[in-house]
């Protein structure tokens, strides 16, 4: 994987925790740092983990079926994960991903001990309505969701409650998700029908061993 020079220093949004304003009307915490990572550090890391990363095509089990997921994916970090009926073994992180968490963490005033990294190739590639809530996440786990590449439309819909919220989640921002946004809401990646080019979306977890 070849270097990605990323910044130790703040760019222009502070911790979310203090001067973001929480994006979700009820029960949990949505916050979106729009440059996380300025343009040229985003360009930097989204052609060095285009090329460094170790991409695969995973399947999920439906319905008695192997259904190839419609997205590439890789996992790194210090413990295995499954979701899905899949199981990630974890790859060690590189120093790029590693300086990549450390920004994160002092960006979110949080602590990380793996990522799972998503791309999505073009507009066909999805990810369906879920929510991070497996049991080795926690009960509020707290996710940090930075994106590389193409912009794509993310949404969120409460499990209950007749509440949306929609974001284009651009080039360089970090969405984060935190308190009871898992177990209250559901969120999705949809599919487009616009020529979109790639995106990486590397979603920062911290997996209770």
């Amino acid at each position: 994987m070849s270097k990605a020079k990323i910044s130790s220093a703040p760019n222009v949004d502070a911790s979310p925790r203090s001067h973001q304003t929480n994006l979700l009307p009820r029960d949990g915490e949505v916050y979106l740092i729009e440059r996380m990572l300025t343009i040229t550090e985003a360009d930097r890391v989204l052609a060095c983990l285009t090329d460094g990363v170790d991409w695969h095509q995973e399947q999920a089990s439906l319905f008695g079926r192997k259904i190839p997921l419609p997205r590439l994916t890789a996992w790194y970090g210090d413990h295995g994960y499954r979701y899905s009926g899949i199981d990630h073994q974890p790859a060690l992180l590189t120093p790029e991903l590693r300086a990549l968490k450390a920004l994160v963490e002092r960006r979110t005033s949080a602590e990380f001990n793996s990522v799972l990294i998503n791309l999505y190739r073009d507009g066909q590639d999805s990810m369906g309505w879920h929510s991070d809530d497996e049991p080795s996440l926690g009960n509020e786990p707290e996710i940090a969701s930075l994106s590389l590449g193409a912009t794509r439309r993310f949404h969120l819909k409460h499990r209950t409650a007749d509440a949306r919220l929609s974001l284009d989640l651009a080039h360089g921002s970090c969405l984060i998700m935190r308190g009871r946004c898992q177990a209250a809401w559901r969120h999705q990646v949809p599919k487009t029908k616009r020529p979109v080019g790639a995106r990486i979306n590397l979603t920062f977890r911290k997996i209770i061993a």
